[in-house]
């Protein structure tokens, strides 16, 4: 290929696995299975003696009819030869019905416990991985992983078949026997040639489909701003471009797949050529009946089957093994949030202290250095800065989406780190700028806090936000579908459902990312109204834009560059006339109600627990 291919790099939280250890994890899979396991073996090992069955009747017959020429013979003959094919035939079915109900439940555990690792991981590291991609392993690698089961299975039964047909192949001529056991070994060498190649293409087009589930799902989130400049040629020759690169590695894994079987079967056909000649030498030399030498025939046949499956396993175990490795990564990848302790969290006053605190997403980039800052429980400060200034950052060390690498930070006199964060975060409640909701209606996204709260309680916390007005301009009420990610509503009834969210939840403590962004005047002045019954009784950080929050704010913290450079009351401050007064005379003074701080926020909702 004359290009390079940025879809086929691995992930910085990838490991490589030996085989041992992936079919050590593999089979931690299939111990909860092992009675149904022992089953499939047993209908195996049944189906195996009805392949060996069918052949062996065939050639005594032959022996038999050519002994006496009596057609009694060759009717019980044919009853024999169906009735080993409809045991055969129902040792399959029962067999294949097993095997579909234990590759669906392996598979179903697998891909439970990549979505919970999903959910466990670290708001980090989806800043850091695209969603799609990790979207590809908990779905598409997952169901590939189905093929390390169907295959291993399948090899329970090639093993069986294997070692049957061996013996019988002695029973019958020891000769020729050793004979094709010689030429087995490059039969398996000829397979196990092509493992490296394999694993290494299969991985490749694993993370190319990935990089092509990633521009998919992006290009649909986005597709609105795409549609307003104009830009559908642009996202589509993308688009393109990536799927061509999955396709040319695609091709080269299909052509690595399909060389292996006829290589396998050229050898076996060699193989079989010899062994018909020494053995029909034999046969003319009465060293072995007519039926035998059929016997044997038919057995080598059989005998290759089942040993260039055996053979091509690897080859072929490579999809299974490569999924099931992308997979363990993503479940194994290391937390950067650590816990020191695990103890449930009291509750909460809301008193936060951070104590020479020192935060960076990278190692280029350092938000604070020595950070010091106490906030008193029940009080309600205003973070303002400019973009960049560390405000969000703040927030988000409290809610522990982040990890800090250096200092304290205390709740209530505890370390941060020691707490359950699943009991923690329940006393703790975010309001994004842009809220996301699920689709579903207005009272489910209420209630997503608090599953437990009665429809009575969600009416309740519905009515009192706004005074309830905001109600009777939603089709249907608290019933409205809110559609996906709350298209269906406005940015303003977006935001009163959010804070009805968090006046269900009732947190002790409440991170704001000012609410009031591109809403009318009548939904500012319903969600300021709503701001100040959600603040009251909590401590409340809030990341101010405009001038109503930050007057009524009991103090003000101006940052700059992740420092404190002044702090105090708006009158104070701007007695001052620092920076705060700066930022007043720049953005507040003449600030109109549909007026905001030029300045966009990212900060997320958490995992639920």
């Amino acid at each position: 290929m004359g290009f390079i291919m940025d879809g086929i790099d691995a992930e910085a939280y990838d490991r490589n696995y030996s085989d041992r250890q992936l079919l050590q994890r593999i089979g931690s899979y299939f111990r909860p299975q092992l009675k149904r396991v022992g089953l499939i073996s047993s209908l195996i090992l049944l189906n195996s003696v009805m392949d060996m069955v069918l052949p062996v009747l065939i050639a005594r017959g032959v022996d038999q009819v050519a002994a006496d020429r009596s057609s009694s013979v060759m009717n019980v003959l044919i009853l024999f030869i169906l009735g080993s094919t409809v045991l055969s035939w129902t040792f399959n079915f029962m067999r294949q019905r097993f095997t579909a109900r234990t590759v669906g439940d392996v598979v179903l555990q697998l891909r439970e416990d990549a979505f919970s690792a999903v959910t466990d991981r670290d708001m980090s590291f989806f800043d850091e991985f695209a969603s799609g991609k990790i979207v590809s392993r908990v779905t598409s690698d997952s169901q590939d992983f189905a093929n390390v089961v169907t295959l291993t299975l399948n090899l329970i039964s090639q093993v069986l078949l294997v070692i049957l047909i061996v013996g019988y192949l002695f029973w019958i001529n020891a000769q020729l026997a050793w004979l094709a056991l010689a030429i087995a070994p490059f039969v398996i060498a000829a397979a196990l040639a092509f493992r490296t190649i394999a694993r290494r293409t299969t991985q490749q087009a694993q993370r190319l489909l990935a990089t092509v589930n990633s521009t998919v799902q992006e290009t649909i989130s986005g597709i609105s701003i795409a549609k307003n400049f104009r830009q559908e040629q642009t996202i589509y020759d993308e688009f393109i471009d990536v799927n061509e690169q999955a396709y040319q590695v695609q091709v080269r894994q299909g052509f690595v797949f399909s060389a292996i079987f006829p290589i396998l079967v050229f050898i076996a056909g060699m193989g079989t050529a010899v062994i018909v000649y020494f053995g029909g030498n034999a046969a003319l030399r009465s060293e072995i009946s007519p039926g035998d030498w059929y016997l044997f025939v038919q057995a080598i046949a059989l005998f290759w089957f089942p040993l260039t499956g055996i053979a091509s396993f690897w080859s072929q175990f490579q999809l299974g093994l490569s999924s099931s490795e992308r997979v363990f990564a993503l479940i194994d990848a290391e937390a950067r949030v650590v816990q020191t302790d695990n103890r449930p969290s009291p509750k909460l006053r809301g008193r936060v202290q951070f104590h020479n605190l020192h935060f960076r997403y990278t190692e280029q980039e350092h938000v604070l250095s020595g950070f010091d800052l106490t906030i008193e429980a029940g009080e309600t400060i205003a973070l303002v800065g400019h973009t960049g200034a560390g405000k969000s950052s703040l927030g988000r060390l409290i809610a522990r989406f982040y990890e800090f690498q250096d200092g304290k930070l205390f709740i209530d006199g505890h370390d941060i780190r020691s707490f359950d964060l699943g009991s923690y975060r329940r006393q703790l409640g975010i309001v994004p700028q842009v809220p996301f909701l699920f689709t579903g209606t207005v009272a489910d996204n209420i209630r997503y806090a608090k599953p437990e709260a009665s429809d009575a309680e969600v009416v309740q916390v519905a009515q009192t936000i706004g005074q309830g007005d905001w109600l009777e301009t939603l089709p249907q009420g608290l019933e409205t579908q809110v559609g996906e990610g709350g298209r269906g509503l406005s940015m303003g009834q977006r935001q009163l459902i959010a804070l009805a969210r968090v006046l269900l939840q009732d947190p002790a403590i409440l991170i704001l990312d000012e609410a009031t962004a591109s809403v009318d005047p009548l939904a500012e002045a319903q969600i300021q109204e709503s701001l100040n019954l959600v603040l009251s009784n909590r401590t409340a950080i809030i990341i101010a834009h405009r001038l109503s929050t930050i007057k009524h704010a009991d103090h003000i913290i101006v940052l700059r560059q992740g420092e404190i450079i002044e702090e105090g009351s708006h009158s104070s401050l701007m007695a001052q006339q620092g920076h705060y007064a700066e930022l007043y005379d720049t953005y507040f003074r003449h600030q109109s109600p549909d007026y905001q701080v030029d300045e966009v926020s990212d900060f997320r909702l958490p995992v639920p627990g």
